[in-house]
Order: C-alpha cells, then structure tokens, then sequence
C-alpha cells in the first residue's frame, strides 16, 4: 500500500513522509511483505512537553488539511475511515476491561462521552485522504515543528474525524481550537474525532499497559484530556 501510494502523496503534502526504497516479500519464516524507506531524522513529540505547542497544532492542521485537499480517485479505503459504530462492541468490552484494572478514571463518564460521539451526524461529505493514526509515535518534530510524518499503513479515504485525535492524543487543552480552526472540523466532525480519540486510547490501555509502557501511557493522557474535555462543556 505504501510503495504505491506514498510517491502520490509525497508531493502533495507541507511536510517529509517516508519514500520507500525498496520492498520485500514474504519468505524465511517471515510471513509480510515489508519495505525499506529512507530513514527521516527527527524525534518523537510527547504529550506535555512541547516546546512550540501553537505552531506545532498550526502544522499538524496544515498536514491534515493538505491530506484533505488531495484527490480521492482510486484511493483505499482508510482504517478508521468508517463509521464510528463499527467500534462500539470493542470500545464497550475495553471499558468493561478497564473495570477490573482499576486505572482510576471516570467509566461512566468515558461511556457518556462515547454515546455523544456516536449520537453525533454522520460525515455526510465526499470521502478524503486520511492518515488514520497521527499517535505522537508516526509524527516527528524537529525545533518542536512537524518535521515529517511516518507510517501510512493504515492511510485510505474516508470520514475526516478520525485525523483529528492529534487535538487529543498531543495538543494541550488551550492550542486545540487553532488546531480545529486549521482543519475546518464542524461540530459533528469534531465530536466524532474526539470518539475516535478515546475509543482508541480506551482500547489500547489494557492491551498495551505491560508491553508497551509508550502507548499506555499516552493511551492514560487522552482519557484523562477527553473526560477534562468533556467536564468543560458540561
């Protein structure tokens, strides 16, 4: 997907994204294909410790929104380029999950949030061009600005709220409005994108708590940043 995507996109878009340099197939026990790209520099941001977190929110929109603006002909259809329903079996057994793991947070609170989102309209648009899974892991900043961004894996056309969990997954509570404002998000859009964010992180906290220290802890931060979210709109 990436060999063939990526030198279409790659043009097209404010920052550096991976060129693959060549692609291997399955074989020696090994059962995916898999491809080597030329390595990218930069480092990985962490949620709380940006340095230049208004012009990072004005990148990672300008990113998302030139992502938006390119043409759909032909394109796979995303990951999280669905409904948000197609998640609710899962993101209701993780919360169930959370239960027994006693991690602190407010579960009534996180199934009241997650019923808006889905109560929230449906994209009702053309689809677009998403990344799907713009976590702190696939972005890279440098002097705190978006340097490029890594792993298109999971990039198709679909519903654009699922590109808005950077607000967040990253972003503090007082640059998400510059990041929204950027990327043209409607109410109904930006209430779906806050359903993915959680969804995602409420999945990956169980799953990821022992093996991936990284993921559960920005998985802790979203929850916590989603229930504030939602505590300030009352």
């Amino acid at each position: 997907m990436e060999s063939r995507w990526l030198p279409w996109l790659a043009p097209q878009l404010p920052v550096a994204v991976p060129a693959v340099l060549g692609r291997g197939e399955p074989g020696e026990g090994y059962p995916w294909s898999w491809s080597v790209h030329r390595w990218l520099d930069g480092e990985h941001p962490v949620a709380g410790e940006l340095t230049a977190p208004g012009p990072l929110a004005a990148d990672l929109a300008a990113f998302v929104a030139a992502l938006r603006r390119v043409d759909t002909a032909a394109g796979p259809p995303a990951y999280r380029g669905g409904p948000l329903a197609g998640e609710d079996t899962e993101t209701r057994n993780a919360i169930a999950e959370l239960r027994d793991l006693d991690e602190g947070f407010d579960l009534d609170a996180a199934t009241a949030v997650w019923e808006s989102a889905l109560r929230a309209p449906a994209w009702d648009g053309p689809p677009v061009w998403v990344h799907s899974d713009l976590m702190p892991g696939n972005l890279l900043v440098r002097g705190g600005r978006l340097d490029a961004v890594i792993d298109f894996g999971t990039a198709g056309v679909g519903d654009p709220a699922c590109d808005l969990i950077a607000a967040w997954n990253l972003l503090p509570a007082d640059v998400r409005e510059k990041f929204r404002t950027g990327t043209g998000a409607d109410d109904a859009t930006w209430e779906r994108g806050r359903g993915w964010a959680l969804s995602m992180a409420l999945i990956q906290l169980p799953y990821y708590a022992v093996t991936n220290p990284v993921i559960a802890a920005n998985a802790r931060h979203v929850v916590r940043e989603v229930l504030a979210d939602h505590a300030r709109q009352g």
